[in-house]
């Protein structure tokens, strides 16, 4: 024994036995809150969560900060409130009730590599272009010109995300869940192409020029802000200004949710939702499930039925991405190499079975994330630039490795939506408002629910599995190279 361990006084040994017990007393508790439990008066709510992250991730790395001290810090950190969200914009406003978001709008399939700042672009085209063709015909004889304008993050990073393509394709009637790669490949390959659009008897001619890249600052209800234009000459004839918000959702000026049935098990928290799971002795898949058939009006089969069509999906995007030659190059300035393949087989050639294991999630994960990078089709889970981690872990956990049975991979999937939703409802799924902890930090969120439900965890270590995963990433911000979604400097 030390002399420092002999001048200790029998009080200060009890004492410390009382913490030693109290740390045990809950080995999956919190221990210590990152952020104090009320939020400031005067201070939004999102940018404050998003920015208590940020310093949470600091605490985490091993500073010593008291609850207060990190709210003082967070505030003072956050951005100067200049552009906040709209309150008119339904992201926003549904926050203040329960989760009703359905799995088809959530996961969606489309071209990568960014679910705002692609696959939402073009349903925004795609949305005005048939708002369009529903125009009157003496409208639509003075037709000449369409025209799209991007603003904030979209005018900014656009180009690298290859953003006036998709919404070039949305104008010409093509959209993100059909679209062949190729075509807008064909557009990257060829910029100077031309395409009629057809409305009514009109004929008019739209090209990339005809998409803008606008302010990249200013007073916009939302980061990914942009307008569409049917002109007559100098006349506007119709024109919507709208608003990618994430994951590939997006609104419109005036936008109104469409009306939905209420959800058997009404949730807005974590909490809220496992004692739904825990007071009827369900799943967190489950409870889904019902949620999804009382609010979609879905029977158990269909709502089956568009989850397997998601995990098919998912597959077929790791399985693209591994049999592409590691001699392949990504597009733009970077000329990045795949990887996917070079991985898979080193993974293959490790003796050891759990390394083998791990290389094999390796590869999987950075098989779709190549699939995106190269525009080609990915599922938003919960976006674009996340599309790589979910996908690996279910063809890992089902035909690439586990073999798991497809109901418990299904129900998984559904758990991990629950997940993808409270970030969603809470927070933001789009990096432009919320960095790179809104994509990966959400998607590794659902990924750890995935694979705790589908092994039969309870409903306390699905959430805490989730809880972990996502802090884990909290501050992880976005600095793309080159405004390309392929080298991510932190």
């Amino acid at each position: 024994m030390s002399k420092k361990e002999k001048e200790l006084s029998d009080d200060e040994l009890r004492l410390i036995g009382r913490k030693l017990d109290a740390s045990r007393e809950d080995p999956l508790g919190p221990s210590r809150p990152l952020t104090a439990p009320e939020i400031p008066q005067g201070v939004d709510r999102r940018s404050f969560l998003m920015r208590s992250a940020v310093v949470g991730a600091a605490v985490m790395m091993g500073q010593n900060l008291s609850a207060q001290e990190r709210t003082e810090k967070a505030v003072a950190s956050m951005p100067p409130p200049s552009v906040p969200l709209s309150k008119d914009l339904d992201v926003v406003k549904q926050e203040k009730g329960p989760v009703m978001t359905t799995v088809d709008e959530f996961y969606k399939v489309g071209p990568g590599p960014s679910s705002s700042h692609t696959i939402g672009p073009m349903r925004i085209t795609y949305d005005f272009y048939q708002r369009c063709t529903k125009l009157p015909a003496d409208k639509l004889a003075q037709a000449t010109k369409l025209q799209v304008n991007l603003f904030g993050s979209l005018s900014a990073t656009g180009k690298g995300h290859g953003t006036e393509r998709a919404a070039l394709a949305g104008l010409i009637g093509k959209e993100p869940a059909t679209v062949d790669p190729l075509f807008l490949d064909s557009l990257r390959d060829k910029p100077d192409q031309t395409f009629p659009v057809k409305l009514g008897d009109k004929s008019i001619t739209v090209s990339l020029k005809d998409v803008i890249y606008d302010a990249t600052k200013g007073d916009f209800p939302h980061q990914n802000t942009m307008t569409v234009k049917l002109l007559g000459g100098s006349d506007v004839l119709l024109e919507q200004e709208y608003y990618s918000v994430g994951g590939g959702f997006i609104e419109w000026k005036g936008y109104t949710p469409p009306k939905k049935n209420a959800p058997k098990y009404p949730f807005s928290t974590m909490k809220e939702l496992r004692a739904h799971a825990d007071g009827n002795k369900m799943s967190i898949g489950q409870v889904m499930l019902a949620n999804e058939m009382s609010i979609a009006g879905r029977t158990e089969a269909e709502v089956f039925a568009l989850v397997d069509k998601i995990i098919n999906a998912m597959v077929a995007t790791v399985k693209s991405g591994l049999k592409v030659s590691e001699d392949d190059v990504l597009p733009g300035p970077i000329k990045l190499h795949s990887k996917a393949a070079t991985v898979y087989k080193r993974a293959m050639d490790e003796p050891n079975v759990a390394d083998r294991g791990v290389g094999l999630l390796s590869a999987c994960a950075i098989a779709a994330s190549e699939e995106n990078a190269r525009g080609h089709l990915v599922i938003t889970a919960p976006t674009g630039g996340s599309a790589g981690v979910m996908p690996s872990l279910v063809f890992a956990l089902g035909e690439g490795g586990r073999k798991l049975p497809p109901e418990k991979i299904r129900e998984g999937m559904l758990a991990a939506v629950a997940i993808g939703y409270l970030c969603k409802h809470h927070a933001t799924l789009a990096a432009a408002e919320g960095g790179c902890q809104a994509e990966i930090g959400v998607a590794s969120s659902m990924a750890a629910a995935l694979v705790a439900t589908a092994h039969g965890a309870e409903s306390r270590v699905v959430e805490n599995a989730a809880e972990s995963a996502l802090e884990h990433h909290l501050g992880m911000t976005c600095d793309p190279v080159a405004g390309f979604v392929q080298v991510i400097p932190r």
